[in-house]
């Protein structure tokens, strides 16, 4: 089939990767512009458009695909289907009836639970033993389009936004080749949504300060929602004032104090509101990731404070 794919993070690399290798004719990639990085600010492509180049297919960085330009580019690709995965813009009706089978979205949820921008951590922040990848047909909706297929997956007590995400993005890939094949037999209209959606609204920096008086399995939770980022902290003393501090990897503990003391003992064990979490692996503020209990080592002395 004569595809385009439209992707910009990590999570949508195995997709592209995958379409490559079941022959299609990928002929063109859509990502985001690239952004400035690092120290210098130097302008990176994201990772589908850097994968994309070396694999030789053209790139397109529009500002915005609601541009007539834009879409007048797409129209003129001829496509027979168009492959979204976290691309990053919405798509007009000109660009969603532009190929002449469809525009069709890998989703990271069991929609309609979950429809939005991050439905990976708030999976994981709300709680949830289950997830899924499922691939729709588009429509001008969020995310609210009939489902073609579906894989349900477990979400596992140590897992992060980022573990659950890697997984998520190799067992989505591998639904591209029998939903591209249906979809060519003409056999894939697709499932509509039922129940009451849910939606993950995009994680906003003020959520990721931890309140303590939550219930530890909140709290973990919340953390591993929010690993790598934009990250999870508090605030601890330190010799020059108060310390911000990532949580990265955290799991239960036994325990019990008021909210945000750190408990005697073995380990970063802090109590919650109910119960206490044991912190694994943590951040300070300009540092490296290191282990928590190695932290400890090289960090005043914190058996009984009460954390901010």
């Amino acid at each position: 089939m004569r595809l385009a794919f439209m992707g910009t993070p990590d999570f949508a690399v195995p997709s592209l990767a995958e379409l490559i290798a079941s022959g299609h004719e990928v002929v063109a990639v859509y990502s985001q512009p690239p952004k400035p990085r690092g120290r210098g600010q130097k302008l990176t492509p994201s990772p589908v458009h850097a994968f994309a180049e070396t694999m030789g297919l053209p790139v397109f960085t529009p500002d915005s695909m609601k541009s007539p330009e834009a879409i007048a580019d797409f129209v003129s690709l001829e496509l027979d289907a168009a492959c979204v995965v976290a691309y990053g813009q919405i798509l007009k009706t000109e660009v969603l009836e532009a190929p002449r089978l469809g525009c069709f979205n890998l989703h990271g949820s069991l929609l309609p639970r979950w429809r939005g921008a991050a439905p990976i951590q708030r999976a994981i922040m709300a709680g949830d033993r289950q997830t899924g990848v499922q691939i729709m047909r588009m429509s001008e909706g969020l995310d609210e389009g009939d489902i073609l297929l579906s894989e349900i997956m477990d979400i596992r007590a140590d897992d992060t936004a980022a573990t659950l995400s890697e997984r998520m993005s190799h067992t989505g890939a591998s639904l591209w080749p029998r939903a591209l094949a249906a979809i060519d037999r003409g056999g894939a209209e697709g499932t509509p949504q039922v129940g009451e959606p849910t939606y993950a609204r995009k994680i906003t920096p003020a959520e990721a300060r931890i309140d303590w008086s939550r219930p530890a399995a909140e709290v973990d939770a919340h953390i591993r929602g929010l690993s790598p980022f934009p990250g999870a902290w508090f605030e601890a003393p330190g010799p020059d004032g108060p310390v911000r501090i990532k949580a990265l990897l955290s799991g239960l503990a036994g325990g019990s104090a008021a909210p945000g003391t750190v408990l005697d003992g073995d380990g970063l064990n802090i109590a919650c509101g109910e119960g206490a979490v044991r912190l694994i692996r943590v951040q300070r503020e300009g540092k490296a990731q290191q282990a928590a209990d190695e932290m400890l080592r090289g960090f005043p002395v914190l058996a009984g404070t009460v954390l901010a």
